[in-house]
């Protein structure tokens, strides 16, 4: 009788559920199979058996278990494993996030690792499985039982890496992300304490993709005028939309029309929209967006 039992410390509704459809699309195909469930200590053991059918020979009804068994172990890995692994090395490398910015971080470690889209893990990275599926079959072929948590630890080591580096990123995301945030709660602020200085700013991409401004009577606004803001800059140090959005926050306009950029996904188009809120216009077709 071929066996193969397959342990786990937690998550056990999870390796259960996992491996009882599997069992199932295998009786489906003819086999007959025997899934029992035990515990030991505090590791909860499946005990899954291809049962003799008088037709295929011990060491062929091994080989299927095997290969079954590994590629429900690779996906399972994959596909929830892995976001059970990121969770636990968020919340023991970085206690000290509250619970919703461990949950943000999260989001940007399964960001990292391709995980934002609604394929599967598995089904994006065929050759990262097929590499924890070697693995798996060479280890079965030597060893009739198998404890997911050792396994994952001790002989998948190269992945463990893998989501700790994406763990480490995510934190760096996030705190950027975090960072950005407060950096436009700050310009909001600045932006509601000011009496508007103009009634009407323009903000173009020329053709060279250049952005400029231009005041409401459609003639471009020299950034020269407002030298104080380059004080002490460096030309290494001056970015040029850095200076776009300083003079409009010394403008404070009460409106700005953006023109031709509806669709826009630059950081400083973004900016200005988040900044300056519902004083941001659209236009789409005017003399000013046509170059006339």
């Amino acid at each position: 009788m071929a066996g193969i039992s397959i342990g786990t410390a937690r998550h056990t509704s999870l390796i259960k559920a996992c491996l009882g459809r599997e069992m199932k699309i295998m009786e489906k195909e003819g086999l007959k199979i025997r899934l029992r469930e035990c515990s030991s200590g505090k590791y909860t053991f499946f005990s899954c058996q291809v049962l003799p059918d008088g037709q295929k020979s011990g060491e062929e009804l091994e080989r299927i278990l095997r290969c079954r068994m590994a590629r429900v172990l690779s996906d399972l890995i994959l596909n929830h494993w892995q976001g059970l692994l990121l969770k636990d090395m968020i919340r023991e490398n970085y206690y000290y996030f509250d619970e919703e910015e461990k949950r943000s971080i999260l989001r940007y470690a399964k960001n990292r690792l391709g995980g934002g889209g609604r394929s599967s893990c598995a089904a994006r990275y065929p050759a990262l499985r097929q590499k924890i599926m070697g693995k798996l079959l060479d280890f079965l072929s030597h060893h009739n039982q198998l404890v997911v948590e050792g396994f994952i630890r001790f002989r998948l080591k190269e992945y463990v890496e893998v989501l700790e580096e994406a763990v480490e990123r995510a934190v760096d995301d996030f705190l950027l992300e975090k960072e950005y945030r407060e950096f436009i709660r700050l310009l909001r602020y600045f932006v509601e304490i000011q009496e508007p200085r103009v009634n009407l700013v323009h903000l173009l991409r020329e053709g060279s993709g250049a952005f400029r401004l231009y005041d409401e009577s459609r003639r471009p606004i020299r950034l020269d005028c407002f030298e104080g803001l380059l004080y002490n800059l460096s030309a290494e140090e001056l970015n040029y939309d850095d200076v776009l959005i300083s003079v409009l926050i010394t403008l404070a306009p009460r409106q700005i029309t953006v023109h031709r950029l509806a669709h826009d996904k630059s950081t400083l188009v973004q900016t200005v929209r988040q900044v300056f809120g519902e004083r941001v216009r659209e236009c789409l077709d005017c003399p000013l967006c046509r170059g006339e």
